[in-house]
């Protein structure tokens, strides 16, 4: 039986529910119950006055401040504590009324006795327990000492029948310590060990769960599920899926060694996902009006179109098609440059699914010089799937402007702008944060068929890339995120 105590590699929402729900979520389960290390609270307690009658732990009156100013350098050994040699019995009284709740919060500690000059600064007398008298999620006010977690940590795998526990490389410094307190308390020949592996990193990000807290409490983010996040919480909120994930994680593989993994892997995991499942859909993010003037007023037609053609079985549906559209605003320009095979004046596209049309003219604002809206003929010989093989470079989404969606998109992106935000020296991680890694946009136009969704229902928006739809939607007010555009522009971008 295996253990993985410290090795999920992505961090989750600290809330034990919503660690249950992320890991059901990404697609495994657990045998039998869950195991808390509060399960365990009267046989650690009785474990640590088992070392405590060894004359292995020791109760001390100092502050934490002036333990950790006691513990030396990794290369000069510590001070001993002056209460280090009290007597058992003086030990067990204390640790006793310590339980009690005589005592406030930091006024005492229970260490281990081991080697205040060891080279490792984990073996210099740390501490078994401390005093706080908060109420715990599971075991309510029945305690107000509670076990540090170098001490539950390996005593727990001993209760459980843990074979390996499978921390993460910033715990090898501990094992000295792990295997420690399994040699003085374990009865009999089992004994659990302690492997590690590397963790996962990951450019562009951080994944260290103290500093995801602070970007939390300052407000860089909404919370531990914000799509920018590198929680599980924060993915599926953005959009991945759980086979994506697993996908990338057995991609990457286990290794022994620190590495930073290329987000770039996560970001084509996740498009080679949504390719084979996403339905295709017009959605207009920056919406410029097109009228075809020679378009009969009031007609309304119904344009089929296929769902996924990476997957027939999705079927086919119906478009309006219209007098009044809308394309993208960067999908025409007044004055274009050589190879811009979107609309200008005079020349011609193809919309998707639908007609060649013409721009023939365009209305600005005289006083801005914003266009307004563009006015475009169409050639009626020129439907899709009608045969004709007029052909022209350029095709365009769209979207009916009469039938059109009012909603909001989310354009998530990097969190950070450098790579190695954390591991830049005398600079703080959060000078790096990138301020373009949310732009939100209103009164984007979407297809008619994008009604009645559920949160993260996932589609690709054709030549935009893949979004799901947020927890914050409404029939009255859609919202989608992003995921990831269709293409990686950010190394492209980066490159120049």
């Amino acid at each position: 039986m295996a253990n993985a105590t410290s090795g999920l590699t992505i961090p989750i929402h600290p809330n034990v529910d919503s660690i249950k729900k992320d890991v059901r979520w990404l697609g495994f389960d657990w045998e039998e119950r869950e195991y808390y290390a509060s399960d365990y609270f009267d046989k650690l307690y009785e474990f640590a006055v088992k070392l405590i009658k060894l004359g292995l732990a020791y109760v001390d009156d100092q502050s934490a401040e002036a333990i950790a100013g006691q513990k030396g350098t990794p290369t000069q050994p510590g001070q001993e504590s002056p209460f280090r040699n009290r007597s058992v019995e003086e030990n067990l009284d204390l640790f006793e009324r310590m339980k009690a709740g005589e005592f406030r919060d930091g006024m005492r500690v229970l260490r281990a006795k081991i080697d205040m000059s060891s080279p490792n600064m984990h073996m210099r007398d740390p501490m078994i327990y401390r005093i706080k008298h908060e109420s715990h999620n599971r075991t309510g006010d029945r305690w107000c000492i509670y076990p540090m977690y170098d001490f539950a940590h390996g005593q727990s795998d001993y209760f459980e029948g843990i074979t390996h526990s499978i921390c993460t490389l910033e715990f090898e410094v501990h094992r000295p310590l792990y295997d420690w307190f399994t040699q003085h308390l374990a009865e009999g020949p089992y004994r659990p060990r302690q492997i590690e592996f590397a963790r996962l990193n990951l450019n562009y990000t951080i994944m260290s769960k103290r500093r995801l807290l602070e970007l939390v409490k300052e407000g860089h983010v909404s919370g531990w599920d914000d799509p920018r996040m590198p929680t599980i919480s924060g993915l599926r909120r953005r959009g991945y899926t759980p086979e994506s994930i697993r996908n990338f994680a057995d991609r990457i593989g286990v290794a022994k060694r620190d590495n930073v993994i290329d987000v770039v892997l996560l970001e084509h995991a996740v498009r080679e996902d949504l390719n084979l499942k996403s339905p295709r859909v017009m959605a207009v993010l920056t919406p410029l009006r097109v009228i075809i003037t020679n378009y009969p007023e009031g007609q309304v037609e119904e344009l089929k179109t296929i769902n996924n053609p990476e997957d027939e079985s999705m079927g086919t549906r119906k478009l309006p098609f219209s007098r009044e559209l809308f394309i993208e605003r960067e999908d025409f320009m007044e004055d274009p440059p050589k190879k811009f095979f979107r609309l200008a004046p005079g020349s011609e596209v193809r919309l998707k699914s639908a007609y060649i049309i013409k721009c023939e003219d365009f209305v600005k604002d005289e006083k801005t010089g914003e266009i307004l809206e563009l006015l475009c003929t169409y050639d009626p010989a020129t439907r899709s799937g009608s045969g004709n093989d007029r052909k022209v470079k350029g095709t365009l989404h769209w979207v009916s402007a009469p039938h059109a969606i009012d909603a909001e998109v989310r354009i998530y992106d990097r969190l950070f702008v450098h790579e190695d935000p954390s591991g830049q020296k005398d600079r703080d991680y959060k000078e790096f944060l990138n301020p373009d890694s949310l732009k939100v946009l209103a009164g984007c136009k979407l297809e008619p068929s994008l009604t009645n969704l559920k949160p993260l229902d996932k589609f690709q928006f054709q030549r935009q890339g893949y979004f799901c739809v947020d927890p914050d939607s409404t029939n009255e007010h859609p919202v989608f995120n992003r995921t990831v555009p269709l293409r990686d522009s950010w190394t492209r971008m980066k490159d120049r």
